[in-house]
C-alpha cells in the first residue's frame, strides 16, 4: 500500500500499476463496491478455468480474454466441433454473467436476434432477443443473411438496438463471440467490411494437435463440465479491468510505430485496402490490454507485435488474393521502433 492509499501491482522489470477500484485484500466497506480481487491472480483463474474446458487452446484463450477485457468482439473462423461454444459459455460462467447463443441460418430474421414488439394485455411491449446478454455466441454468422448481419452491426457499434423507433441499451459488458465457416463453403454470405472492422480480432485456431486431441478423448470436456467452473470475478470487475487497460501508457514512440504501420499498408502495392484509423486504434487497444495481462503499466514493442496479425489481417485486402500474413509481417519488420 502506498502513501496515496492505492494498492498497486509491482511486476518485475516495470513500474507499478495502480489498481483503481480493485482491492487486493481489504474487505470493501459496502456491497456496492467491486468485490476484492487481485488482478494477476484473477486473470490466471480465468485462464486456468477456460483451459480446463478448452484443451490445447492457449492462444485462443489469451485472445478471447484480450477481446473481452478490451471491450472488443471476437470472430473465430474454424470448423464445427472445435470447442468454441464451450469456450464462450465457460467465460460467461466464470464472470457470473448471462450467456446467449444463436445459430446463423438463411431464414434467421433480425427480430430473432434483437427482439421485437409483441402484443400483450396492455398493448405492445418489447420482448428482448438473444442479443441482450453479457456474452453472445453467434454461431456460423456468415450463414445469416446480410440483413440480419446488419442488425448485429448496430448492436456491436452502438451497444444498443432500435426497435420501432425506440432505442434499447444492451448490457454494458456486451461481448460478441462470432464464428464463421471458411469462405469457400457453400451457402455463406461474406461479412461486409464495415462489420468485419467491428471485430477486434479474427482468429483461426485450426484443429488441435495429436497430443491435445488425446487429452480431449481422455478428459471429454463438454457442457457437463461447466458446473465445475465457479465465478472468479463479476462482470463489473471485468468492466473495471477494461478501465485499467484503457489507462495503460502508450508512449509516443509506440504511437509513431502504429501510425507508420497503418500508412505503410495504405501505400503497399500488394494491398487494395489499407488499415483504417479504427484499425490503428485496435492495435493500440490490444497492445494496452496485453501489457495489463503482463502486469505492466506501459506498452512495449512485443505487446504491439504479439497479436498484430489477428488484429489487422481481416481489415486488409490484397489485390491478387495472396496470403495477408506475410505482407503484414514484412511491413512490420521494415518499421524501426524508436528508442
Amino acid at each position: 500500500m502506498h502513501s496515496d492509499g492505492m494498492p498497486r501491482i509491482a511486476p518485475a522489470g516495470g513500474h507499478e500499476v495502480p489498481l483503481v477500484g480493485l482491492n487486493l485484500g481489504e474487505q470493501p466497506p459496502t456491497e456496492d463496491r467491486i468485490k476484492a480481487v487481485n488482478v494477476r491472480e484473477t486473470i490466471e483463474n480465468l485462464r486456468s478455468g477456460l483451459a480446463s474446458i478448452h484443451l490445447g487452446g492457449d492462444v485462443l484463450i489469451e485472445r478471447t480474454l484480450i477481446c473481452a477485457i478490451a471491450g472488443g468482439h471476437l470472430l473465430i473462423e474454424d470448423r464445427p466441433g472445435t470447442g468454441k461454444t464451450l469456450l464462450a459459455r465457460g467465460l460467461t460462467r466464470l464472470l457470473g454473467g448471462k450467456f446467449s447463443r444463436i445459430q446463423g441460418t438463411p431464414d434467421l430474421l433480425p427480430a430473432d436476434l434483437i427482439g421485437a414488439a409483441v402484443p400483450g394485455a396492455d398493448g405492445l411491449h418489447f420482448e428482448p432477443g438473444p442479443v441482450f446478454a453479457d456474452c453472445l455466441l453467434f454461431d456460423e454468422i456468415n450463414r445469416a443473411t446480410p440483413r440480419t448481419q446488419s442488425a448485429l452491426l448496430e448492436a456491436m457499434a452502438e451497444g444498443a438496438v432500435t426497435v420501432d423507433g425506440t432505442r434499447h441499451a444492451l448490457p454494458e459488458m456486451f461481448f460478441v463471440v462470432a464464428t464463421q465457416n471458411p469462405q469457400e463453403e457453400e451457402g455463406t454470405f461474406p461479412l461486409p467490411e464495415s462489420q468485419l472492422d467491428r471485430f477486434l480480432m479474427l482468429v483461426t485456431p485450426g484443429y488441435p494437435s495429436a497430443e491435445d486431441e488425446q487429452r480431449i478423448l481422455r478428459e471429454r470436456p463438454n457442457d457437463r463440465t461447466l458446473p465445475t467452473l465457479t465465478e472468479v470475478m463479476s462482470t463489473q470487475d471485468m468492466l473495471t479491468l477494461r478501465q485499467q487497460a484503457d489507462g495503460i501508457h502508450l508512449a509516443e514512440d509506440a504511437e509513431r510505430w502504429i501510425v507508420a504501420f497503418a500508412q505503410a499498408t495504405r501505400l503497399h502495392d500488394q494491398l487494395q485496402l489499407g488499415l483504417s484509423p479504427r484499425g490503428s486504434l485496435a492495435i493500440a487497444t490490444v497492445a494496452r490490454t496485453q501489457a495489463l495481462l503482463a502486469g505492466r503499466d506501459h506498452v512495449r514493442p512485443e505487446d504491439v507485435r504479439q497479436h498484430l496479425i489477428p488484429t489487422v489481417a481481416h481489415r486488409l485486402r490484397t489485390r491478387s488474393g495472396t496470403a495477408i500474413e506475410p505482407i503484414v509481417d514484412s511491413i512490420a519488420d521494415d518499421i524501426a521502433w524508436a528508442v
